[in-house]
């Protein structure tokens, strides 16, 4: 196993870039610089990781932080997402946690072992919802949806969560759209209730409506529950009274 080279490494990425593949990424990927963004297609990108580090220290480079390009991020959640060791991953997981600045890498983020110790990572996940970090909740939005019933118990978990900006937001929508899909009883309460914020709120209701889980009943009710974001004119206020 020989020793990690940060030339030898952004040498074999830089080869592998593809013009097209980098706009496409940019559009995807708005507040990142696109110098940032190499273009490599995900497909290529993981024969590459397997190829490179099946004879180089893969340790060295997930120590080598922070990271320059969007696909060198990448790549150290790939590999982390990889790792047998519950402790090791999660020491991992913890110490990249705050290099990561934009929804492909949060949401590429997805340790197996985790899937195996549910009960000692919710203590975890509950401190990344609790987060001020756009990307610690995010990211522990995503374990909960991953890895966790959607139950009574985890829904309130999420319902908590400190939702303060954009792909945070987006993400619990994701995870009330996704709850409402697999059980439906449980998850309206929150919307029945308007127990989630007004944006929150619109945004589940809007990404449960394209979803084929949830039946065409539902989603006539589901209209009903939409929280209104319109200012009544004085003259329509007047008429109210």
């Amino acid at each position: 196993m020989k020793n990690f080279s940060i030339n030898e490494f952004q040498q074999n990425l830089f080869a592998l870039r593809n013009a097209q593949n980098k706009n496409f990424s940019a559009s995807l990927l708005p507040g990142v610089d696109e110098d940032f963004i190499l273009g490599i297609q995900i497909d290529v990108l993981r024969k590459f990781i397997r190829k490179f580090f099946a004879h180089t220290d893969a340790a060295e480079f997930l120590n080598a932080l922070p990271h320059k390009y969007f696909k060198e991020n990448l790549i150290h959640v790939l590999l982390v997402s990889k790792m047998q060791d519950y402790s090791e991953c999660l020491d991992a997981v913890k110490k990249f946690l705050p290099y990561v600045n934009n929804w492909g890498v949060c949401d590429s983020f997805i340790p197996k072992i985790f899937s195996q110790h549910t009960e000692e990572l919710e203590p975890e996940i509950l401190s990344w919802l609790q987060s001020d970090g756009e990307y610690f909740v995010r990211f522990g939005l995503s374990m909960l949806m991953r890895f966790y019933p959607f139950d009574a118990k985890h829904l309130e978990l999420a319902a908590g969560a400190r939702c303060e900006k954009y792909y945070s937001q987006m993400m619990a929508a994701w995870y009330f759209a996704t709850a409402l899909g697999t059980n439906f009883d449980a998850a309206i309460i929150f919307l029945e209730e308007r127990r989630l914020p007004k944006w929150i709120n619109n945004k589940t209701i809007q990404k449960a409506l394209e979803s084929s889980r949830i039946s065409d009943a539902q989603k006539k009710y589901l209209r009903g529950l939409r929280i209104c974001t319109r200012r009544l004119s004085p003259a329509a206020l007047q008429a109210s009274d």
